[in-house]
Parts: structure tokens; C-alpha cells; sequence
């Protein structure tokens, strides 16, 4: 591995904690103010955590509750990010762009069927005999 991957030049420590917690907000702020699925995903946890401590039985539960809420939106994320690159590269139709963006779509969905089932096997059993 080269010498400047392992001393990458920038700041350390607080500094550079600063700097990647700014970056973060802007990621945040940038996909909110972009990606409509986003906002619904922040706006769904927004009720569904609280609700999943409430519901959720013991520490294991709640978690996966949260966790699985929490995984939908940074996969969403994820995504948004392959498609911003993307559409950065050149707005023409290409085979490889239309994969990429199919395929991040896809991880996404998988995040909200992994987030369906979740929910469902640890809530359902209560309600359904």
C-alpha cells in the first residue's frame, strides 16, 4: 500500500471529527432537501421509534426495532449518493448508470422488506394467535 494512503495528509483528531461531523449535516441536509423517499423514511422513523420502544420486549427487541428503522434510511442514503455520482458522470442514457441506479433502488427495497419482516416477527405473534 503506498505511504500517502497510509499518511493521508488533512487534519486529525477534534479538527478533523469537526470537520466530518459537518460533512455528515450536509449529507443529511442535502438528500432531505432532494430525495422525497428520504424525507418520508425520517419522517416514518420520526413515529416508529418511539413506538419501538414502547412496544419492542427488553433491550434485543427495541434494538432490532430501531436498528432495522435506522438501516432503511442509511441505505436510502447509500443510494442517493450512487445516484448523485451518476447523474454527475453525464445525463445520457447508458446501460452501466441505469444498473447502478437500478441496483441501489434494489438495496433499498430489500431494506424496506428486511424492515417489513422485522417488525412483523417480533409484533405479529402478539396479535395473531
Amino acid at each position: 500500500m503506498p505511504d500517502d494512503f497510509v499518511n493521508k495528509p488533512g487534519k486529525t483528531g477534534i479538527a478533523r471529527l469537526i470537520d466530518a461531523t459537518h460533512y455528515s449535516r450536509e449529507g443529511l441536509l442535502a438528500t432531505w432537501r432532494n430525495e422525497a423517499a428520504f424525507r418520508q423514511e425520517v419522517t416514518m422513523a420520526i413515529f416508529l421509534i418511539p413506538l419501538a420502544l414502547w412496544l419492542g420486549h427488553g433491550g434485543v427487541e427495541r434494538a432490532l426495532l430501531i436498528g432495522v428503522t435506522f438501516m432503511v434510511m442509511i441505505v436510502e442514503l447509500l443510494n442517493s449518493a450512487v445516484e448523485a455520482v451518476v447523474d454527475r458522470v453525464g445525463p445520457e442514457k447508458h446501460p452501466l448508470s441505469k444498473i447502478a441506479k437500478d441496483t441501489g433502488s434494489a438495496a433499498v427495497f430489500l431494506a424496506l422488506l428486511m424492515w417489513l419482516l422485522t417488525w412483523g416477527c417480533i409484533l405479529l405473534p402478539r396479535w395473531i394467535p
